[in-house]
């Protein structure tokens, strides 16, 4: 006998970032797990210490931490907890990233400027991560900048149920914000069996989160619409697309959104706006100061669909088949 065998058995670990812990601790229970107790404190210059109060050798480990604000912040967190397991001796690393930083600069629309989502990215596999786990990306091509497999889940499936539940089917139309968002408005179409209208919209380049809506294309007039978006940061973009809806004569408007930002002005515009319902998933936690604002907020709970895909992983199995259906 030239070596040794083993007969153990795999074992899953699932360790949280301090960003969220809310939804860390819903998807262990969703899992049935515990989170790993985790040390970790930032020392007086802003620096971050992280060790975990286990040992990780060996073990297929899930690291989960969304990227909420301060996002650098917790970013780099994340990072430090990639290499803490990576130096715990870890048998596989996935990272779970329910909203994934800098996803919106994913291609250089100008000279000189940087491509931040593939950065993140480089840093997430230098760090020591094997595969990345996360919830509809700002574009499909961002799978494509992280050097291993990418698990790629969508909200469709919840956020288009829950509105079906809400609304007269015969009555609704499903709307995109802007041409970019026509290809995830479709689904939505063939999943409520709806029509689909499209607001044309223009940014100034030169003016972060400046938005002006041109015109209305399709059937709009006396129908519930609901505007269909991966995410909300300060509400200019989907705001100005209800007033468009209004003046067209939309009966009610209905929001949804993976993530909800929800950063400056956003407080303001979801009070001032004749939007009936704004609904997003839990990827993010809901800013403190919009708590005045829920009654007009919906958040719907992401953690079964990641602990499923988490279990698929853990079981070799298929991601994929927990969409099939789209």
């Amino acid at each position: 006998m030239t070596g040794i065998k083993t007969t153990g058995e795999k074992k899953m670990m699932f360790f949280s970032g301090r960003a969220h812990p809310e939804l860390a601790e819903e998807v262990a229970q969703q899992l049935g797990v515990g989170v790993v107790p985790t040390k970790a404190f930032d020392f007086a210059n802003g620096e971050i210490y992280v060790r975990y109060q286990e040992s990780a050798r060996g073990a297929d480990c899930f690291l989960i931490q969304s990227h909420t604000a301060p996002i650098n912040k917790w970013i780099m967190e994340q990072l430090i907890m990639i290499d803490a397991l990576k130096r715990a001796s870890a048998r596989s690393i996935t990272v779970i990233v329910p909203f994934y930083g800098y996803a919106r600069q994913d291609k250089k629309h100008r000279g000189r400027e940087p491509i931040s989502a593939r950065l993140i990215a480089d840093l997430m596999k230098t760090a020591g991560a094997d595969r990345i786990l996360t919830v509809d990306l700002h574009t499909d091509q961002i799978q494509g900048f992280f050097d291993g497999p990418v698990d790629h889940l969508f909200a469709l499936p919840l956020l288009a149920d829950y509105v079906g539940e809400q609304v007269d089917r015969n009555k609704l139309t499903v709307v995109s914000p802007d041409a970019g968002r026509v290809r995830v408005a479709d689904r939505w179409c063939d999943r409520l069996g709806a029509p689909l209208a499209i607001v044309h919209k223009r940014r100034d380049k030169d003016v972060a989160n400046q938005v002006t809506v041109h015109e209305v294309v399709g059937e709009v007039e006396g129908r519930v619409c609901v505007l269909v978006d991966d995410m909300i940061d300060t509400g200019g973009t989907i705001c100005a697309a209800a007033d468009a809806l209004f003046a067209h004569g939309a009966e009610d408007v209905i929001v949804t959104a993976t993530h909800g930002v929800l950063s400056g002005p956003a407080a303001d515009r979801l009070k001032n706006s004749r939007v009936s319902e704004f609904v997003f998933t839990n990827t993010l936690p809901t800013p403190a100061e919009l708590g005045r604002e829920q009654d007009k907020i919906t958040v719907l709970s992401i953690a079964p669909t990641i602990a499923r895909a988490v279990r698929e992983v853990f079981e070799d199995g298929s991601v994929t088949s927990l969409f099939d259906e789209q």
